[in-house]
Parts: structure tokens; C-alpha cells; sequence
């Protein structure tokens, strides 16, 4: 069953190759019988005058004469004078080309003759004559010739040019060229109706893939895959749309310039589309770098998190650092592939991008200055992740003030403290913090017993209480080692100070400490060990006897 769908998959990619080529193919004329008699598509670049340097105070451009909208030839002058001169040859060619066209007996003869220093170009239909042009040294230039070679080979050339514009208008080609644009609408159905299709199934895989708010049950590497895999789909089907359009925009084009008296509205429209096309196909460009960028970085992101074998907190952490520098990372691809397209924009419409790259740089300059405590902040913040400190959910303490971490980003961390108040810190005045939950906790417990108490039957029940609390089913998960007694710890003002160690996990300390505190109590009160109360002893000097007096007293 796999085999035939991977046969079936190469078929249906083979077909779609075999439909666009043959588009491509039948547009370039290289399908049909008579392909010598083919319009090709013109080229955008024959739309906007070429200039010529022949001076630092003189330039020239040049531009086409054309027939039915195929450019036959160009001209040079100065620019100024430049589509003055393009429009009255043109008008002096169509009016000796209507005479030439109508006439199915006149004979036409294009030759040269020379009038002082310029060659001249006459057209001849039967007994009427036209002046089409003067050849000019700059005519010459364009192709690198002396100006009477350059004389000779338009002479040729429109010799060619206006036998084969009127073999175009017989009835024969034109019903031959009627056959091949009913072929490319036929064509045209069939791969927009396949394209169609293949968009709808990329439609629902995007769908049902489309990334979902992160999950810390959820493996990271599962999530990053998921996130790469929906980028790819997305740039297919962007690109299948992109397609769409061109099969349709292609071949209406294409259609129109198979005959003459359509061909002007081709010429039009990629005239009027010259400019949004190129933007469009930059901007289309653009968004799928972009989209392939994000896929890379899921990709190696997925990379880091490979074979870690992580409990839900550890996933938690890893997964919160992976996506913010794959954030991080995805924001300075998009910043600088936005930046390169606005200037390649900028150069394809014509405009020198060396001052706009210098006024850049001093708006720069200008920014940074003005925000130096933003850039710190997102400095500080992006290692504060990176580098693990701390994460949504820890308690740490930041100076003076501390509580549960509700929410971190590059700029600012949100704590919640133990009255209830939300405190922001600007990451870049974050300095020292003290994490009270990375992965592991501890409850750190100060015993005061009497000092007329046992001391050692006291610790002995303290460790019997710990050990037999760590063995309780309620309480082992919550436990992570065996609690440790320290022993003495100090002699303070209620007694001695045993010090008792519990690991928990995190966040867990506070209520393991309580539950400890209670069972302590009982047993200890069941042992006879008093927790003493805070005792004071004053010293009374009697100047008469000269003996001191002791006075006791418990608070």
C-alpha cells in the first residue's frame, strides 16, 4: 500500500512538472509548427529607457519601435527628445504598415538612402513612399557598429519584421494560433484544477498541525517539530497560491500575444504591472525565506533538546528557554530579512540606497542612544533565560523583595509576593537573585529544646519523626531525600537549636516544613521534651553587701 501511494506521489509531481513545463514551453513557442511565427513575452527590462553614458553632462537613452507591441528595434537620443522621437516613428510605421497590410498585391521594399551625413530609411508600399527615420551615431552605438552597418541591419530587419507582421494576419495562422490558445485554456484548467487541489490538502495539513499553546506535559522536541513541519506546509502553500496566479496571469498573457491585434494589451499590462511585480515577487521571496528561516531554527532547536529524557519540571525549564531564544532568534531573521527586501525594493524601483543606508545608520545611532535601558534589559533578560536563573513558577528573592515568578520576558520579570502584590523589575536592574525552587528545594527547620531536656533522646525523636514522615505514602513523592539531622546548632535565648534538613521538591518546602512542625509536636510532647519558652535572667547589684542578687524570669 506505501508503494503505490509513492508511486501515485511521483506520477501526480511528474504530471504538475509536465503541465507548468509545457506552459513554459508553449510560451517560449517552441511547441508549435510554426514557432518562427511566435510572439515572445517582452521583456520588462524593454519598458524603461536604457541610458548611456557618453558624458558626465550628456547622457542618452534608448527605447523600442514597436509593431503590434513587439519591439522590432531601438533608437537612441537624448532623453529629453527620446519618446518624441519613438512616437513619430511609430506613427510614420503604422500608417505605411495599414497601407501594407490592406493591400494583399503591393510590393514592399524597404531601403537606405544617404542625405548629407546621415543615412536615411525609406518603406515603399506600391507607389507610396514613407521617410521612416535618420540613423544617428547613437543608433550606431547600441550595437556596437559603424553607422551604415547599423543602416543595413535595419533595413533587414524591417524588411523581415513587416512580412512577418502581415503572414500573422492571414487566416490560416491566425486560426492555427486560435487552436494553440484554446490548448493553453485547456492546459490552464487542468493544472489550476490539480494546484486547487493540492492547495486543499495542504489547507487541512496546516490545520491540524497548526502549533498549539505549549503544554509542559509535552516533550519540547515534539512541540519544535510540530512548529517546523507547519512552517514547511505554510511556505508550500503560499508558494501553490503563487502558482495559481501565475498559471492564470501566464497564459492570459501568453494568449494575447499569439495575435497581433492583442498583443498591444500585453505590452499594457506588463507595462502597468512592471513595478508591483517586481515588489510582489521580492515580498513573496521574503515571507518564504522567512518562513524557511523559522524552520531552520525549530530544526536546531530540536537539536539541543535531543535525547533528553526529562521530568515535566526539567521539560518546563528547557522548553521555556528553547522557545525564547528560538523567538529571540526568529525576531532578528525577520528584522534583517525585512531590512534587505525593503532595500532591494528600493533599488528595483530605481532609488540610490547609499543615503538611505547612511541616513539608517544615524536613526541607528540616534535609537540606540535614546533606549540604552531597553537594550539592557533585553540583554539581561535573554541570558537570564539562556542561562537558566530562574523560570515562570520559581520563588526567588531580587534584593529586597521577592515571591512567585508570574510572568518573564526580555524586558521585565513580574513577581507575586506573599500579601498578594505584583512587583515588576526591569531585567536590567536584576543584579543577584536568589532562586528558592531550581530543582530542588529545602525546608531548613531551627528546633529550640530546653536546656534541662535530654539533648540526645531529643534528637533521636526528631530523626524517628523525619524518617518515619519520609516513608509516608502521602509524603514520599514530595521528599526527594532522606532528611538529615544536623544536631546541635546553637545555644540561643529559648534553649538549644537543633537543625533539621529536608529536600523536597520544589516549591514543596514551606508545606513539608509545616506538616513536620506538627507531628514534631505531638511526639515531643508525648516524650515529655518541652519547647521552652524565651527565658531572661537579671543580675541585681546591692551596694550595701556588695553581693549580687539573681533574678529569673520566663516570658
Amino acid at each position: 500500500m506505501l508503494k503505490i501511494r509513492s508511486k501515485f506521489r511521483v506520477i501526480r509531481w511528474g504530471f504538475i512538472l509536465f503541465l507548468t513545463t509545457g506552459v513554459i514551453l508553449l510560451s517560449s513557442g517552441f511547441l508549435s509548427p510554426a514557432q518562427a511565427q511566435f510572439p515572445p513575452i517582452p521583456d520588462l527590462n524593454s519598458f524603461t529607457p536604457n541610458l548611456l553614458q557618453e558624458s558626465s553632462d550628456n547622457q542618452v537613452a534608448s527605447g523600442c519601435i514597436r509593431l503590434d507591441g513587439r519591439c522590432l528595434f531601438e533608437v537612441a537620443a537624448p532623453k529629453s527628445e527620446l519618446q518624441d522621437r519613438i512616437n513619430d516613428i511609430e506613427q510614420r510605421l503604422n500608417n505605411i504598415s495599414e497601407i501594407y497590410f490592406k493591400n494583399d498585391t503591393a510590393q514592399l521594399k524597404v531601403r537606405q538612402q544617404q542625405q548629407g551625413n546621415l543615412p536615411n530609411i525609406y518603406i515603399s508600399v506600391g507607389d507610396r513612399q514613407v521617410r521612416l527615420m535618420s540613423v544617428t551615431d547613437r543608433d550606431a552605438m547600441l550595437t556596437g557598429a559603424n553607422i551604415e552597418a547599423r543602416a543595413e541591419d535595419l533595413v533587414t530587419e524591417l524588411q523581415q519584421d513587416l512580412e512577418k507582421a502581415k503572414r500573422e494576419r492571414q487566416p490560416k495562422v491566425l486560426a492555427r494560433r486560435g487552436g494553440i490558445a484554446a490548448g493553453t485554456g485547456v492546459i490552464m484548467l487542468i493544472a489550476s484544477f490539480a494546484i486547487y487541489q493540492w492547495q486543499g490538502r495542504s489547507k487541512r495539513l496546516k490545520q491540524e498541525i497548526a502549533p498549539t499553546d505549549s503544554s509542559p506535559t509535552q516533550p519540547i522536541k515534539t512541540q519544535l517539530k510540530r512548529q517546523q513541519k507547519w512552517h514547511l506546509t505554510e511556505v508550500k502553500h503560499r508558494l501553490l497560491q503563487v502558482v495559481q496566479v501565475g498559471i492564470w496571469a501566464g497564459g492570459i498573457l501568453f494568449i494575447l500575444g499569439l495575435f497581433p491585434y492583442t498583443r498591444m494589451f500585453q505590452v499594457w499590462i506588463l507595462r502597468s504591472l512592471k513595478i508591483p511585480l517586481r515588489l510582489g515577487l521580492i515580498a513573496i521571496g521574503t515571507y518564504a525565506l522567512i518562513r524557511l528561516s523559522y524552520a531552520l531554527i525549530d530544526k536546531f532547536a530540536a537539536a539541543l533538546a535531543r535525547n533528553h529524557l526529562l521530568t515535566p519540571e526539567a521539560n518546563r525549564r528547557l522548553q521555556l528557554r528553547i522557545s525564547t531564544i528560538s523567538g529571540v532568534s526568529k525576531g532578528i531573521i525577520t528584522l534583517t530579512l525585512f531590512g534587505v527586501a525593503i532595500l532591494v525594493a528600493l533599488s528595483t524601483l530605481g532609488l540610490d540606497i547609499g543615503p538611505v543606508l547612511a541616513g539608517a545608520g544615524i536613526i541607528g545611532v540616534g535609537l540606540s542612544l535614546a533606549s540604552q535601558s531597553l537594550i539592557k534589559d533585553a540583554l539581561n533578560g535573554f541570558f537570564i533565560i539562556l542561562e537558566d536563573q530562574y523560570a515562570v513558577g520559581d520563588v526567588i528573592n531580587v534584593g529586597d523583595v521577592g515571591g512567585l515568578v508570574e510572568n518573564i520576558n526580555l524586558r521585565i520579570t513580574q513577581l507575586r509576593d506573599a500579601e498578594g502584590r505584583l512587583i515588576t523589575i526591569p531585567n536590567s536592574e536584576i543584579k543577584i537573585v536568589a532562586n528558592l525552587s531550581s530543582n530542588w528545594s529545602r525546608a531548613d527547620l531551627a528546633i529550640p529544646v530546653a536546656y534541662y531536656a535530654d539533648v540526645d533522646k531529643a534528637l533521636e525523636l526528631i530523626g524517628q519523626v523525619a524518617d518515619t514522615m519520609s516513608q509516608d505514602q502521602l509524603w514520599t513523592e514530595k521528599i526527594v531525600d532522606k532528611p538529615e539531622v544536623l544536631g546541635v546548632d546553637d545555644f540561643g535565648s529559648r534553649g538549644v537549636i537543633i537543625r533539621v534538613w529536608i529536600k523536597t521538591q520544589p516549591l514543596k518546602q514551606w508545606e513539608v516544613a509545616r506538616q513536620f512542625r506538627r507531628r514534631l509536636k505531638v511526639a515531643l510532647d508525648e516524650a515529655g521534651i518541652s519547647i521552652p519558652m524565651p527565658q531572661q535572667e537579671v543580675w541585681f547589684n546591692n551596694s550595701n553587701n556588695s553581693v549580687p542578687v539573681k533574678s529569673s524570669e520566663n516570658n
